[in-house]
């Protein structure tokens, strides 16, 4: 295919005149839909296109604006000082003077002057406004559009202009993160953020696959590649000897990417790596990652630091922390399995049986290994190639890092995200005709795109040119179930959602079908219209297998009309796209967009910190709460006391008036520090399996299990992913990247007996003879002894504290500080008010700690009462978490996606003048191994397969 001329460079900086609104509207009657029919073969057979035709270009219409209005003037606008702070309080980032929509909160604000400005800080080239940052993308796509001839007349540009402008000014939608990076900037700019990459059972090409790897690592996209064509390490040579096999081979990939990691940017690469569940080296793929889990911990405990990220330390040291790994599993295994048979491995250069094993001992060394670390993953090959839409071109092999872009080999996908809770209308119904238009509006702008990028291999830019994949997806479905009544967990939910990503699936499917009548169908079409077309009609069965009973019927006929639609336009004109929609983890533009939650993801928690234009925080409940209880039918004068009592206890289990029935609806994927409940794991893979029938791609999505997770519990997991049709799945159980049970005497002692109770104040002396514990503890460089003396029942009554090499001033106060702590115990003070009053002080010394769950202590008390948390009350008390989720929480600003991040501390005056601290509990409990942000410091979160921060909108991964 030859390239479409590039024209004139647009304008960095150039700002849109008018604001209009794109696409082909379609109306919905109050009535059932039923489906059409199919129509003749002839009927259904392409029509070809004169050129003439294919040059007419596209009508557009508005919705969001009107002729001759100034876009920009929809919303009020402020100056900002954008200041990002690090978990030690220094500045990581400054740019102060920024002009801001006053709608965008301070989290969008930082991350979006931080990561998407561009310009050296400092410099009049610095862009300064989101006028700026938004014009420079809108306008360059614009222009791109309009000199490619998009557009049927100049006003129809100028339209879709206007109206693209509006959906991002007013966060209805972002594109991926390379575009905000790079488009306006580069004149052939790189705008995928997802690759799938091909590679051969030759030394060239394995070479050139690390090579292509190390490329897009520096750019900060992400790569994932199936090594199943290299032969195993059980094959020989062509020349004589045995071969490396895949596993060898990754071992130099992973420390490439490590390299490329720590060299040029300091998050993790993003990566995955599959192999098939038939390969001679599967066994040694699956067990590859635990093994070298287990050599991190052993590395700990010799006193190796155990953060992440940390040059040098455990994880630093060892094999496969810069990959996801996933193995491709087809239904023959999962029903070899399922009946207990055997299953053969293939030789890759004769096709022999290699080994020979039980299905059901192949599947307990992935959950096994998945229980150790988390890896391997399953994708599921022959859902995922029952979907194909190019099945005539090549089989489906492997998927981006996060598992949502899955294609053919060697291709790209740009994505771009929709914020559900912008369409949602002021009575609380979904604003059908308005998402329908933004879905038809993105992706003719991700449609544009393509031809205008770069592409990293000749292979991946000429199937972009020939294939087009889009991956069009959405955001803060979990904030729209919880408003609109629905717990995430249950029917309600699921096809509430289902049918939100059939509408824009059908939307994005129908406007690719009419591009292709105005400018032709993707190259490879004409050998796949069999195969596209029969995808088209799976997915317009499933929008018909949709519950009436339980979907609004203005969706319910918009989703099943717009894949008549679909079916009805593909059969005529072909698609354009190969690929049109995925979900995505929607990591920084989550941010921008101020979504509070992400991709297909449940809210984290009830209650959020807010940041202040003017410095500091606020504590807030979740601004969801309010809409839910309202569509509950609760009182205003209830709401009020429900949302007083989620902000005075973080939890709403408990609060006045709220019926149980009701309780589901505010479950979250965390449980709140103060409660019990949260979404079960089974809740959130059956959320997948209710969107998957409305994709191209797949889900980013990890589902988090609980630390007493079974490997049973994994294994029923994988199952149920495979049986509703999930095309992959990721688990994660809290707390296995360190995962060393306590089982000393004194804890077995305290599990058999309850703690006596005793009257407060009457002092409770320890006997003359009493058992104690000594540990041995190492902050920043100052080591110490902590003595503890226990009762007969194993709780503590007595501190001692011994600081090695210190003076007498540090000494006497230690000691001092232990006498008033055991007076404290002894008169009944609560070993856990104390765990909450001295966890996480800061002041001198501090530092990193040789304990494997404390990484980080803030203060020498900091340590002691984390460290007697973790003794005694099981990690119940406030020291449970690691001191970097704490000082996460002490920076994090939660209003934003998903992320509504506990902080320790409100900081109330900020810039403004010296303000007080007040101490606050923390909202949830986070994962107990999150790592750090390799920014400003501060705990992240998982989002899909990867994590972010809060603080500063850093993804370890995700784009």
């Amino acid at each position: 295919m030859s390239k479409i001329s590039k024209g004139t460079k647009s304008n960095p900086v150039k700002l849109s005149r008018v604001q209009p609104e794109a696409g082909i509207s379609s109306g919905h009657g109050g009535t059932l839909s039923k489906p059409r029919a199919n129509g003749s073969k002839a009927q259904r057979k392409q029509r070809p296109m004169t050129s003439r035709e294919a040059l007419k270009g596209l009508p557009m219409t508005r919705r969001n604006t009107r002729p001759g209005e100034d876009v920009w003037a929809q919303v009020q606008w402020e100056k900002r000082d954008a200041v990002i702070s690090g978990s030690g309080g220094e500045v990581v980032f400054e740019q102060r003077g920024v002009e801001i929509p006053t709608s965008w909160s301070m989290t969008a604000t930082n991350v979006v002057v931080s990561k998407y400005f561009r310009g050296t800080l400092g410099t009049p080239e610095r862009e300064y406004s989101v006028r700026q940052l938004i014009g420079r993308v809108a306008n360059t796509i614009a222009d791109w559009g309009i000199e490619d001839g998009y557009f049927r007349t100049a006003e129809d540009g100028e339209t879709f202009r206007s109206e693209l402008i509006h959906l991002l000014l007013h966060q209805k939608m972002a594109f991926n993160s390379p575009v905000w990076f790079n488009v306006g900037v580069e004149e052939a700019p790189q705008c995928s953020a997802c690759f799938i990459n091909s590679v051969q059972d030759s030394m060239s090409s394995i070479l050139d696959l690390a090579k292509t790897e190390g490329m897009l690592f520096k750019f900060g996209s992400g790569t994932g590649s199936n090594l199943s064509s290299i032969r195993s390490s059980k094959e020989n040579l062509q020349g004589g000897g045995t071969a490396s096999g895949p596993v060898s081979f990754m071992r130099g990939f992973d420390a490439f990417a490590g390299v490329i990691k720590s060299g040029g940017k300091t998050r993790r690469a993003a990566k995955m790596v599959i192999l098939n569940a038939d390969h001679p080296d599967i066994l040694d793929f699956i067990r590859c990652k635990a093994v070298e889990e287990k050599k991190a911990w052993a590395l700990i405990d010799a006193g190796y630091d155990g953060g992440f990220n940390v040059p040098g330390g455990a994880y630093d040291s060892v094999f496969f922390q810069n990959a996801n790994h996933s193995v491709r599993v087809t239904d023959s295994f999962m029903q070899a399995v399922e009946n207990d048979q055997q299953w053969f491995t293939k030789a890759i250069t004769s096709g022999e049986v290699m080994g020979v094993s039980k299905a059901r001992d192949v599947m307990k060394e992935i959950t096994e290994s998945a229980w150790i670390c988390g890896d391997p993953g399953l994708q599921f090959d022959s859902t995922i190639n029952k979907w194909h839409t190019c099945k005539e071109t090549a089989r489906i092999n492997a998927s981006n890092p996060c598992s949502e872009y899955m294609f053919l080999d060697d291709t790209a996908c740009n994505l771009a995200s929709l914020n559900l809770m912008k369409f949602r209308k002021e009575d609380g119904e979904f604003d059908v005709e308005a998402y329908e238009h933004a879905c038809r509006i993105t992706i003719l702008a991700q449609e544009m795109v393509v031809d205008r990028s770069s592409y990293p291999t000749q292979p991946i830019t000429q199937n972009s040119y020939d294939y087009r994949p889009l991956g069009l997806g959405y955001a803060n479905l979990g904030a729209l179930l919880m408003a609109r009544g629905l717990p995430y967990d249950s029917d309600a939910g699921r096809a509430y959602a289902a049918a939100i990503t059939a509408l824009m699936h059908g939307a994005a499917n129908h406007q690719s079908s009419l591009v292709a009548a105005d400018r032709g169908p993707f190259k490879g079409y004409p050998k796949n219209e069999r195969s596209m077309m029969g995808v088209m009609h799976m997915h317009r069965d499933a929008a018909y297998q949709l519950d009436a009973s339980l979907v609004p019927l203005p969706l319910l006929n918009a989703a099943r009309k717009v894949w008549d639609d679909v079916v009805d336009a593909g059969s005529r004109f072909g698609f354009r796209n190969a690929q049109a929609t995925v979900l995505a983890p929607t990591g920084t533009i989550g941010f921008m967009m101020d979504c509070d939650t992400t991709g297909v993801e449940p809210d984290i928690a009830l209650v959020k910190y807010k940041k202040l234009v003017g410095g500091g925080v606020l504590k807030i409940v979740n601004q969801t709460v309010p809409l839910a209880l309202e569509k509950l039918g609760y009182s205003a004068q209830q709401i009020e006391e429900i949302t007083s009592y989620i902000d005075q206890n973080d939890t709403i289990e408990g609060a006045p008036h709220l019926l149980d029935e009701h309780l589901p609806v505010f479950d979250c994927a965390f449980r709140a520090a103060k409660g019990v409940r949260s979404i079960d794991w089974r809740g959130h893979i059956k959320m997948m399996g209710a969107v998957q029938p409305f994709l191209s791609g797949a889900i980013s999505k990890t589902v988090n299990m609980p630390p007493d997770t079974t490997i049973d519990d994994i294994a029923e997991a994988y199952r149920l992913a495979w049986k509703i049709g999930c095309k992959a799945i990721a688990i994660y159980r809290d707390g296995c990247k360190r995962t060393q049970p306590l089982n000393t005497s004194l804890e077995k002692k305290k599990e058999a007996g309850a703690v006596a109770e005793h009257q407060f104040g009457a002092r409770r002396r320890l006997p003359e003879e009493r058992q104690s514990l000594t540990h041995k503890f190492n902050v920043g460089g100052h080591e110490g002894y902590l003595t503890v003396g226990v009762y007969e029942d194993g709780t503590p009554g007595e501190i001692f504290v011994k600081m090695s090499k210190e003076g007498s001033t540090v000494s006497g106060l230690m000691d001092s500080f232990g006498l008033a702590i055991s007076m404290g115990l002894q008169h009944g003070v609560p070993l856990n008010t104390l765990v909450d009053k001295f966890t996480h002080t800061r002041f001198e010394p501090s530092g990193m700690t040789n304990h494997p769950d404390i990484r980080f202590a803030k203060s020498i008390m900091d340590y002691i009462f984390r460290w007697m948390d973790l003794k005694f009350l099981k990690g119940q008390g406030a020291g449970t978490q690691t001191a970097d989720e704490r000082t996460a929480e002490l920076d994090a600003a939660a209003d934003l996606a998903q992320g509504k991040l506990p902080l320790l501390q409100v900081v109330q005056g900020g810039a403004a003048g010296g303000g007080q601290t007040v101490t606050a509990p923390a909202a949830f409990k986070n994962q107990a191994d999150a790592p750090p942000c390799h920014v400003c410091g501060t705990i992240m979160y998982r989002s899909g397969s990867c994590y972010k921060c809060a603080n500063c909108g850093a993804t370890s991964g995700c784009s």
